[in-house]
């Protein structure tokens, strides 16, 4: 039986008469906490996991937040001469749909999933600084919450997701809401750049005994690739973020034409963080699907080694690219050839993947789970996208595409097909881990394939618009513009809307999941056959995860400790020798008699 010891206070002497003050007596607020349940285990926690829990439930409220934006966006678009939104109103919703959606739901989505499964994943007890951690987590809500109440202040922001200047200073954009969304954004990135330094040290320092870099599994290496370019990219953003607020609230000219400075700076500041940001949305999205393709095809996954190097080929040159969102700027023959290379280039590690997850499910025992489901989703719409994203190297073209609906439909279906349906994989997948109980498979198909569809309807007909020339930003079309025949825009137009409609009830189907199945009956503890080390503990884990720090010896330990290899020379056969619930048994009946935890904590939250 593991006994947890908690740091412990020496009682603090006490004037003559009075009660010496100790942890274990009560003195108002200002007491260490010590709940373990209740809303104040929750909210002064420090537990990795419990943070991870807390970052997807937030994140997956602002998704709904701009689900509905993007849906009154395509309601104002179904028909020519919309009337449901103002052009001010339009202005805002798009700004603010991507913004939530790329800083408040998928990256701390995919944060929430790196909380909670890379301590685990590679047999640590929690990541290296868990004051930090909740930190991290108490930044990225209040900046969300800051970003959003400007709704309810004055406007919210409407220059879109990059904030172009000059339409982003005060005589364009006169309104408070950029200075809300500046300042909700510098939050949001202090938390990630926290989170980023908090996790690269726990990989590098804390895993357990054996697991060397090429034994981690592929989410936790997607997951370290994500967090170096978060450490390198953030702080560019943080610096474009203070000189437009220097340019909006103290008369600074960083962007200003009249004053000899160039608007373009603003461009390639936020691009050289913008293109990194789509890698940091994907590939713990890959990750996941690297977890999730090998346990249901019954195979290890393809080319272990060419998947990490190709993650981390991918973030390399994805800090390389940033200036083929610029060819129509007028940069210069040499710098759009340049980067119309590198845009070519980075299309091979990518394409790697794409081969590696193929191969791995080729010949395999495929179990088509809502996870898997999801998991082979992803491949087929980021496919799409990718393909459509290589049109961009080539400068014509791309000059021809840009702020076209091409574009948005490019973005989405490398954003939404590319990421978010990775992260909704691994919600089907390490749900039972999380919170011990199964979603239901015939909701979550429904959800998969009503979402699949959906997205399709919405993203795919934008091809077709954009290249007849429809500007995105446009909130309005008029019937004299629309075409005739296939190309007609009204017609494409309402099959996209359509097509949102479809999507958004899709994505409602997990929320009437979750509530179906919290009565379910307790999940085995290795419900998948899962071959990682996160299953070599209960579900959900115990506060220190671990009743023994786990001794690793191969890649996919937990595999290996249920399957004997009793093939012959290079012939593999697989004879199963224990059961997930045998080996966490084990584990149990040897675990360690002292285990240090470190203790709730107000100041984070503070």
């Amino acid at each position: 039986m593991a006994i947890i010891e908690r740091p412990v206070e020496t009682p603090q002497p006490a004037a003559s008469g009075a009660t010496p003050i100790s942890p274990t007596n009560s003195y108002g607020y200002f007491r260490r906490p010590v709940e373990s349940t209740g809303w104040r285990g929750w909210f002064f926690t420090v537990d990795h996991k419990k943070i991870g829990i807390m970052y997807g439930v937030v994140a997956l409220g602002f998704f709904f937040v701009g689900g509905i934006e993007a849906i009154l966006i395509r309601l104002q678009l179904a028909q020519a001469d919309g009337s449901i939104l103002s052009a001010d109103k339009y202005n805002q919703l798009f700004t603010m749909h991507a913004t939530t959606m790329v800083f408040l739901f998928v990256m701390p989505m995919a944060a929430a999933f790196a909380n909670y499964m890379i301590p685990l994943q590679i047999g640590a007890r929690d990541v290296a600084f868990p004051r930090l951690n909740a930190l991290s987590l108490w930044l990225f809500v209040f900046g969300g919450i800051f970003i959003n109440s400007s709704w309810i202040l004055g406007g919210a922001a409407d220059g879109g997701w990059f904030m172009y200047a000059p339409n982003s200073s005060v005589p364009f954009s006169p309104s408070n809401g950029v200075d809300f969304w500046v300042l909700g954004l510098l939050l949001t990135g202090v938390a990630s750049l926290v989170s980023s330094i908090n996790l690269i040290v726990t990989v590098l320092n804390m895993r357990a005994p054996g697991m060397t870099l090429m034994r981690m599994p592929i989410f936790t290496w997607m997951g370290l690739v994500t967090q170096f370019l978060l450490l390198f990219a953030m702080p560019v953003i943080t610096v474009a973020l203070f000189l437009l607020m220097f340019q909006r609230n103290y008369g600074a000219t960083f962007f200003s034409v009249e004053e000899g400075a160039d608007p373009l700076l603003w461009q390639h500041l936020f691009w050289i963080f913008g293109h990194p940001e789509v890698y940091i949305i994907v590939l713990p999205a890959f990750g996941i699907v690297s977890e999730v393709l090998p346990v249901f095809s019954k195979k290890p996954l393809f080319g272990y080694p060419f998947v990490v190097f190709s993650g981390a080929a991918i973030g390399f040159v994805g800090f390389g690219v940033w200036a083929h969102h610029m060819f129509a700027a007028g940069l210069g023959p040499i710098s759009v050839a340049v980067f119309s290379v590198a845009t070519m280039a980075i299309a091979i590690p990518t394409g790697v993947k794409i081969i590696n997850w193929t191969l791995t499910m080729w010949g395999g025992k495929l179990k088509f789970t809502t996870a898997m489901l999801f998991a082979v989703g992803l491949i087929v719409e980021f496919t799409i996208g990718g393909l459509s994203g290589v049109t961009h190297a080539v400068a014509p073209s791309d000059t021809q595409q840009t702020d076209t609906y091409y574009i948005v439909a490019h973005f989405h279906y490398v954003i939404f097909g590319g990421g978010v349906f990775g992260l909704l994989a691994g919600l089907y997948y390490w749900w039972p881990k999380m919170f011990g109980k199964m979603l239901n498979e015939t909701w979550g198909k429904w959800n998969f394939w009503l979402m699949l569809i959906g997205m399709n309807l919405t993203f795919g007909p934008m091809h077709i618009i954009g290249l007849q020339g429809q500007p995105r930003r446009m909130y309005i079309w008029t019937e004299e513009r629309a075409g005739d025949g296939f190309f007609n825009l009204g017609f494409w137009n309402y099959v996209a809307t359509i097509g949102s409609l479809v999507l958004g009830i899709g994505a409602f189907l997990l929320v009437i999941n979750i509530w179906v199945s919290r009565k379910n009956p307790p999940a085995p503890e290795d419900p998948w056959d899962s071959r990682s080390l996160e299953w070599l503990t209960t579900s959900p884990p115990k506060e220190h995860n671990f009743d023994r720090i786990p001794k690793v010896d191969a890649l996919d330990e937990f595999f290996h400790r249920k399957y004997e290899d009793v093939g012959e020379g290079d012939q593999h056969e697989y004879k199963r020798v224990a059961s997930g619930e045998e080996l966490i048994a084990i584990e149990e009946a040897n675990a360690d008699a002292h285990i240090h935890m470190p203790s709730p904590s107000y100041w984070p939250i503070v």
